[in-house]
């Protein structure tokens, strides 16, 4: 059955959002957030400004647009960690989709670790919206608020970000570099490795 009318502008409309934020991102990774304009990302689409509004009102809008898959991730595996029974488990299931959304999200990653203008955009996001930050901590480092847990965990936490976005490892295959990221933070949590 052939897709009617509405459909196929529908289809139409996501594809050129699909495309404008994947075209943000590239654009936003060269020159950061602050140096590129909505006139840039009309170009680089070979679009009018104008249409890049339809879609979006501000490159703010833009910005937290293209963030919002790894966030949305993020807060998923935080969800679906605090609901386990067992702290291992929690630690465990939190540790793997954490970087699992890093090695999946690496451009989006580097952009986080080194561009302030993204972080200006999600840190005004977060008033809005629940941090995922903050019980992902309580999940690695326990109901005890202990020092070295919460030290281990953001070293992991910071660790795992900085490398998994990092130009450095760009050219290691996403498996290798999921394998290397889950060894060192199992280490610094202080969790036993698991067997191949």
């Amino acid at each position: 059955m052939a897709a009617g009318p509405a459909a196929v502008v529908e289809s139409g409309r996501e594809d050129t959002r699909t495309r404008l934020l994947s075209t943000a991102l590239r654009l936003f990774t060269e020159h950061g957030v602050e140096g590129t304009s909505l006139q840039m990302i009309a170009d680089a689409l070979g679009v009018t400004k104008a249409a890049v509004y339809y879609h979006f009102k501000t490159k703010d809008e833009i910005a937290g647009a293209v963030a919002e898959p790894g966030l949305r991730e993020l807060d998923q595996v935080v969800q679906e960690a605090s609901r386990l029974r067992g702290r291992n488990a929690r630690i465990d299931h939190m540790l793997t989709g954490f970087v699992d959304t890093v090695v999946r999200h690496r451009t989006l990653v580097s952009l986080f670790s080194r561009d302030p203008g993204i972080m200006r955009v999600l840190t005004a996001s977060w008033a809005t919206r629940e941090n995922f930050s903050v019980p992902m901590m309580a999940i690695f480092t326990g109901p005890e608020g202990d020092v070295n847990r919460a030290i281990a965990a953001h070293a992991a936490i910071t660790g795992i970000a900085l490398t998994g976005g990092s130009p450095q490892f760009a050219a290691l295959d996403d498996d290798t570099l999921r394998g290397h990221l889950l060894d060192v933070g199992r280490r610094l949590l202080g969790r036993p490795r698991r067997p191949a």
